[in-house]
């Protein structure tokens, strides 16, 4: 006898992964284990991510934050989507073998780019690697390096070849806080003085995504990572997980002893930076914004420069800071009225 699925209301979805995502209420997590337990936070901005931290966490500095980056203890580095990832050094080496067909993915269009992957592309990584473990050096410096060798290649294809065959780590001072410095990539091998970790597997990334994500579909699962053919991955895990249907029909996967609060659960207001993932997590994005007001505020704002405010746990207005006059002010554009 099949057990019937049980059904989960969008409002209750939103509050588990509320939950997850250390939103409902700030946590006494420390960053590394905040960075372990999100899988990471997206960082391709130099510094728009350390408000993640201070929205989550009970006690923040963002020089401790900073110090964890300048002693190589977390990495700036490409992983899920391929887009800049804020990860522990663990995370870093046994993630990114994993994860290589995401990060691939922007080399296997047309034209030389196609042309490149398909002849010299092992001796493009083997040279690249060598001039970087030199020296870091930007995407720019690189491609015309490379193209030294290679001028039958435009520069930019032949960085972009380095970037996705090579784990690469944005290098500091880029990303300090109160800092900055040019994006330049160094191996990450080379500066983390490890090989990476081949045996980590697909089974224990979804259980990870889940316990930060869920509940959530194969579809989520693979729109946040990046990967395909995730569907017998979750089959596999099945009997491992509590299963649900969401207000339109689909299946939804979860931990058995995950947080599921009840719909009416408090949701304080919270300010979340630029790109991140708690927006970008899912396939379907309906537990914190509807597509149409999405879409909205993207064509009429141009909110992806822009940090997101979440009101009783919905998207509810996009907000950044403003240099003026000597000085800051924090700007917040909402999308309609608030509640009271």
């Amino acid at each position: 006898m099949v057990t019937p699925r049980k059904r989960i209301s969008q409002g209750e979805l939103n509050r588990a992964t509320l939950a997850r995502q250390l939103l409902l209420e700030r946590s006494a997590m420390s960053p590394i284990e905040m960075l372990e337990h999100l899988v990471g936070i997206q960082a391709q901005d130099a510094s728009s991510w350390y408000p993640g931290f201070w929205t989550r966490l009970a006690s923040f500095d963002p020089e401790d934050v900073s110090q964890l980056l300048a002693e190589r203890r977390i990495v700036r580095t490409a992983l899920m989507r391929s887009t800049i990832h804020l990860v522990t050094a663990e995370d870093a080496l046994r993630l990114r073998p994993l994860l290589q067909p995401a990060v691939e993915r922007p080399l296997a269009g047309r034209g030389k780019r196609r042309e490149l992957r398909e002849r010299g592309y092992d001796d493009v990584l083997e040279e690249a690697r060598r001039l970087l473990d030199v020296q870091p050096m930007s995407n720019l410096e690189l491609g015309r390096r490379l193209a030294e060798r290679w001028p039958e290649f435009p520069p930019n294809d032949l960085a972009m070849a380095a970037r996705v065959g090579i784990p690469l780590v944005q290098v500091t001072p880029r990303g300090l806080w109160g800092r900055s410095g040019a994006a330049k990539h160094a191996p990450l091998e080379s500066w983390l003085g490890e090989r990476v970790n081949r045996d980590y597997s697909a089974e224990d990334l979804v259980l990870r995504y889940l316990g930060a994500f869920g509940p959530a579909s194969v579809a989520d699962a693979q729109a946040w990572s990046g990967l395909t053919r995730l569907g017998g991955v979750f089959e596999k895990l099945r009997p491992r997980l509590r299963v649900f249907t969401d207000d339109a029909g689909r299946e939804l996967f979860d931990l058995p002893d995950a947080p599921r609060p009840p719909a009416d659960t408090p949701a304080p207001p919270r300010f979340l930076p630029v790109y991140d993932n708690v927006l970008l997590g899912h396939a379907d994005r309906s537990r914190f914004v509807s597509d149409e007001l999405r879409k909205r505020a993207t064509a009429e704002i141009g909110a992806y420069s822009y940090g997101s405010l979440l009101v009783d746990g919905m998207a509810s207005g996009i907000c950044r800071v403003e240099k003026r006059d000597g000085g800051a002010e924090l700007v917040i554009r909402l999308f309609g009225p608030l509640k009271k």
